[in-house]
């Protein structure tokens, strides 16, 4: 039998450093549009998200968070606030059996979004007056027993600016939420950790029986998100 030569001196495998996907700086590309587009693209819960027909990587953060605080139940009615792209309805849409007949989940954003199946998708701002009326109508006249909120405010990259937005964004879907809950309810909503969340925890915990930091594995390491769980709306 003839043997084999390895003309490079190798193992003849390539490691994971070699199959990463680079991407080169083009025209007009700023470089911090590069290495996002190169994250992305050896980005493994990107990947799988597109295998399994989920609409964002981000849909594993709500997926993880459930599985560890147990936020979704059969019947639930659920508020999906800054809903676009709309990947955390349609994670939620099997789990609270949601139907065209039955609607148990309504989305809410200025942006367009596709139709999903059960979902009730709302283009407006939340924050409009007639927002909270326009939702539990939705909902057959129920209040959600969720508020859930992935949203984040467009950066300027001043790191300071951008968190003091985050943050009142944030504040005003828990505003948004005490009002609207049923008794009993629980709001989930992204933060980015800076040292300004004092005063809404503080709201949190006035409304609620229960309230955490969380950070679910799908979330990168290197970034400052975390989620606020608050659970046990006292109405």
């Amino acid at each position: 039998m003839a043997k084999t030569t390895n003309m490079g001196g190798g193992t003849g495998r390539r490691s994971d450093r070699d199959l990463k996907v680079r991407v080169k700086t083009s025209k007009g590309r700023k470089i911090g549009s590069t290495l996002w587009l190169q994250r992305q693209l050896n980005d493994p819960y990107v990947a799988q998200a597109k295998a399994q027909g989920l609409r964002s990587r981000a849909a594993y953060k709500l997926i993880e968070l459930n599985e560890r605080y147990n936020l979704l139940h059969k019947g639930m009615r659920v508020v999906d606030l800054g809903a676009a792209p709309g990947g955390w309805s349609l994670v939620a849409a099997p789990i609270v059996g949601t139907t065209a007949d039955n609607p148990l989940i309504v989305g809410i954003d200025y942006l367009d979004m596709d139709p999903i199946e059960g979902v009730v998708l709302l283009k407006k701002d939340f924050n409009d007056p007639d927002a909270p009326d326009a939702l539990i109508a939705a909902l057959g006249g129920h209040k959600p027993d969720l508020v859930m909120s992935d949203m984040a405010a467009p950066t300027t990259g001043h790191r300071a600016t951008d968190h003091l937005r985050i943050m009142q964004l944030v504040e005003l879907a828990a505003d948004f939420a005490v009002q609207v809950l049923a008794p009993g309810g629980a709001f989930i909503a992204k933060v980015f950790q800076g040292g300004t969340e004092h005063e809404l925890l503080h709201l949190l915990k006035r409304h609620f029986t229960t309230t955490l930091h969380a950070k679910p594995p799908a979330s990168r390491k290197e970034s400052a998100e975390s989620y606020l769980v608050a659970k046990g709306f006292k109405g």
